[in-house]
């Protein structure tokens, strides 16, 4: 009796493998499940029904600046008012985070009215609401 050899594919985004029923095949391309939903998985900043349902949940839950964000929205809150803002990618790095990730956190915080985006020579920044 022979044992089948079970063949081994690469996620394209991080490089992990796995086996044929593991991966999602997108436009020729293969993933692992946790890079497919990362991928997938944006959350839009600039959503005025997001900010007005935000406003109203924590105004009635009695939060204010930070209270009730989690760990890393406060590190990246803290990071961004310390540093006078900074770009996505920053964040990312400082906090060892995909670049989609920091995107999401971004447009959490813009929805409590805490971070907002600001154009620079540079490029964009995120920097604190009140500025």
């Amino acid at each position: 009796m022979t044992e089948g050899k079970t063949s081994l594919f690469k996620c394209n985004i991080c490089g992990c493998e796995m086996g044929k029923e593991e991966c999602i095949e997108e436009e020729g391309k293969l993933f692992c499940e946790d890079c497919y939903i990362e991928g997938h998985h944006k959350i839009q900043a600039c959503n005025p029904w997001a900010v007005r349902s935000k406003k109203i949940f924590r105004e009635e839950a009695g939060l204010e600046g930070t209270e009730g964000l989690t760990e890393l929205q406060k590190a990246i809150y803290e990071f961004i008012v310390s540093s006078g803002g900074a770009k996505k990618e920053e964040i990312a790095k400082k906090l060892e985070i995909s670049l989609l990730e920091a995107e999401n956190q971004f447009a959490l915080l813009r929805h409590c009215e805490l971070v907002k985006g600001q154009k620079r020579a540079d490029g964009v920044y995120l920097v604190p609401f009140e500025s």
